[in-house]
């Protein structure tokens, strides 16, 4: 069995990979390294570095190895900063699926899994079930719908099988701390580290359910070999939401500190994004998750062993009305 996982340096890549190898899969990593890091990697994968958006290149792969399953992980996942790079977000995030999916048919894949996100469903529909009307209220959220809509016509047209998975709030070992625009865990791990106060956008009430690596991964790895979960999205991540405020108290009692918070003007989001996870529990038989504590211990111990890390504001801003003060002033860092 041959697999390929796009974003296989990056954070829940690099475990998907891990969990492909445990199952006997052989696997190749691609990456572009825009947001992940070759040492994330396990050696026994084969690493191949470029993007989703070289066409010719992903031909030449699938030619080359004749991969059973395609795991789509790569994706530049920032929601917020989504509104600013329309152009950008979707061409890596729609043109560059679309050369897989073309790909996936060309090469007669056994199956397309692709991970989608919570924010196809937009606002006002909590708790998210997958029989919910998508209404996704920002740029990102709209490509990841795009893409599942794709699938769907895809199998119809040309039999295709695929798997969908929304996650939604992901965090853990290895994830990027330095990126300035996604991940607010890491973002927090990482101010903390550099001795800078947390920062939160608006009054921190709003609230997610922040999911561990280690409950995400292994399910995504392993619903190839699930036939019921053929043809099927699913949410997956954890079901216990909590406000901002109480996350950064919590990161701080993870880092050995008190949380030293810094309000900034709100932001345009989903105030409030939780989902069910009934579906997925049935057909996977899933475990029981980690909670957030234990979560955040695990992730604070990689944290101060990796150390703090610097990262270059995103250049390739689009559209500057409205893009919040803070990320602003970084474009000049």
């Amino acid at each position: 069995m041959k697999a390929i996982v796009t974003g296989g340096a990056g954070f829940i890549g690099s475990h998907v990979v891990d969990a492909l190898l445990a199952q006997g899969v052989e696997v190749v990593a691609f990456d572009d390294l825009s947001g992940g890091f070759e040492d994330n990697v396990d050696p026994r994968a084969m690493f191949v570095k470029g993007t989703i958006l070289d066409h010719v290149l992903i031909n030449r792969l699938f030619d080359q190895h004749r991969f059973d399953y395609v795991f789509h992980l790569g994706a530049y996942a920032a929601e917020g900063l989504s509104h600013f790079i329309k152009r950008f977000n979707y061409e890596n995030n729609v043109t560059g699926s679309m050369n897989l999916i073309d790909a996936a048919v060309n090469y007669d894949a056994k199956c397309f899994v692709f991970t989608s996100s919570i924010a196809v469903y937009g606002a006002n529909q909590v708790p998210m079930t997958e029989a919910m009307t998508p209404a996704p209220e920002d740029s990102y959220g709209i490509a990841k719908l795009v893409v599942e809509r794709e699938l769907a016509i895809t199998h119809e047209m040309f039999g295709l099988p695929y798997i969908v998975f929304r996650p939604h709030n992901v965090y853990g070992e290895r994830q990027n701390i330095g990126d300035r625009y996604r991940n607010v865990i890491g973002i927090f791990m990482n101010e903390i580290m550099q001795g800078r106060p947390l920062t939160v956008f608006g009054n921190g009430e709003q609230t997610r359910a922040f999911s561990y690596i280690g409950d995400v991964a292994p399910v995504i790895a392993r619903s190839v070999f699930v036939p019921d979960a053929y043809g099927e999205i699913f949410n997956v991540g954890a079901d216990e939401p909590y406000s901002v405020n109480h996350l950064a108290t919590e990161v701080g009692r993870a880092m050995g500190t008190t949380a030293d918070v810094r309000h900034l003007p709100a932001r345009n989001e989903v105030l409030h994004a939780h989902a069910s996870h009934d579906k997925a529990t049935r057909v996977f038989n899933m475990r029981a998750q980690t909670g957030l504590t234990e979560g955040l211990q695990r992730m604070a111990a990689w944290a101060r062993a990796a150390g703090p890390r610097q990262s270059q504001p995103f250049r390739g801003i689009e559209i500057t009305r409205g893009l919040p003060a803070v990320w602003l002033e970084q474009q000049g860092s």
